[in-house]
């Protein structure tokens, strides 16, 4: 009960950056951002002075979050599992993904974790992050006999 009460902090993970380093991998350059598009203003948006401040606090709030996403994206996803690979089950996956993981794990784990601990914390945070959607889908679906 009281894992409820508390709110969950969650990184900001950037999606595309994570599916072009899946269909690309990660090159002998390392990972290269792509760079942030500036936010457009059109001269028909009007800022008032208070929504001015709470914009500027958005901004500041994204700059840290961004300064601490590589930090949380790492304390997160390449901490060691509680469980071993050989209580679980038996998953196959494509090729191109395992050399993918492996290498993300070698470079940015320093090797410490294994692949079977890195997707664990993977799919821990999918379940706790969708688990209203999850359940949502789940139970429009389901239909008892």
């Amino acid at each position: 009960m009281e894992k409820d009460n508390k709110k969950k902090i969650t990184p900001d993970i950037d999606e595309e950056l994570m599916m072009n380093l899946m269909v690309d991998g990660v090159k002998k350059e390392g990972l290269q951002l792509p760079p942030e598009p500036e936010p457009k203003i059109t001269e028909t948006e009007v800022v008032k002075p208070k929504e001015l401040s709470q914009e500027k606090q958005a901004v500041r709030d994204k700059i840290r979050s961004k300064r601490n996403s590589e930090v949380d994206y790492e304390s997160t996803f390449f901490k060691k599992s509680d469980t071993n690979a050989r209580d679980g089950k038996t998953v196959y996956i494509r090729p191109e993904f395992h050399e993918k993981l492996t290498r993300i794990i070698q470079v940015i784990g320093e090797d410490k974790i294994t692949i079977y601990a890195y997707l664990d914390n993977l799919l821990d945070y999918h379940f706790q992050e969708f688990a209203e959607q999850i359940t949502k889908s789940y139970n429009e679906k389901y239909k008892p006999i």
